[in-house]
């Protein structure tokens, strides 16, 4: 039973990046027919580096990415604090208002913001792309922290309230370095959030404000080839990278909270 659950579990696991796989191996074929394979090549890789549109939009996801995660990360943990520390009638309501961005369909929050905005006579561009997916990225910031504060519990500030340390004192030499790994991990999960994000940002991007994502899109509709093979590769490295980092950071939490560390 058990080796026929573990051959499941890969077959499973097949399934899933076997198509990711044959997209990174075709990125290197020496032919820009998909088709056949032609020999190895990197002059895809390098004729992305040479293309301008492509840096355009990569520098677009990147500095989208960056300002929201410090927006979003900032307001995320606040709130986390404020959900963990007060206990009023409406916290349990407030935090499950924090959840429906997660539930909510990509497609009818890219809707709803795109009405917003226009109602509010804003121009479409990377100020709404920001504001867009500081509003989606809150509510896992607050999901991760939430549950690093809830293995925390208070002694710690306690004891440093009772030495006579003030609030903000206890919160820059105690709460933070406790909090710090799920800060960092919730940071890391929101930029590949940001990065990776197509529908809401296909709603509310504007001229001038094409991310990779839209950028890939436009290449597949002119027909799938090396250089599209490329680019999704890199763009899939870079989220696999962050998502291990994020990843770590939260396993590294979870190993100093059990061995009485505060990382």
């Amino acid at each position: 039973m058990k080796k026929l659950l573990v051959t499941y579990a890969w077959l499973i696991l097949l399934f899933l990046y076997l198509p990711l796989l044959v997209l990174a191996v075709y990125s290197f074929n020496d032919s820009r027919i998909n088709a056949e394979w032609n020999g190895f090549t990197l002059h895809w890789y390098a004729d992305l580096l040479q293309d301008p549109a492509v840096l355009e939009a990569f520098l677009n996801s990147l500095s989208i990415a960056a300002v929201t995660t410090l927006a979003a990360t900032a307001i995320g943990t606040a709130c986390a604090l404020g959900l963990h520390r007060y206990k009023q009638k409406w916290r349990s309501a407030f935090g499950s208002l924090l959840y429906l961005p997660v539930l909510v369909p990509d497609i009818l929050m890219g809707l709803s913001l795109l009405v917003l905005f226009s109602q509010a006579g804003m121009e479409l561009g990377k100020l709404t792309i920001i504001i867009a997916h500081i509003t989606f990225s809150i509510s896992f910031v607050v999901i991760i922290v939430s549950a690093r504060l809830a293995g925390m519990g208070r002694e710690l500030e306690e004891a440093a309230g009772d030495l006579g340390a003030a609030p903000w004192q206890t919160f820059r030499y105690v709460t933070l370095p406790v909090l710090l790994p799920g800060v960092l991990s919730a940071a890391l999960l929101t930029f590949t959030l940001s990065i990776d994000d197509f529908v809401i940002t296909f709603f509310v991007a504007g001229p001038g404000s094409t991310t990779l994502p839209i950028y890939i899109y436009g290449m597949v509709k002119r027909g799938i080839t090396p250089e599209i093979n490329a680019l999704s590769t890199l763009l899939i490295v870079l989220i696999a990278l962050l998502m291990l980092g994020s990843e770590w950071l939260r396993r590294r939490g979870e190993n100093g909270e059990k061995g009485g560390l505060p990382l």
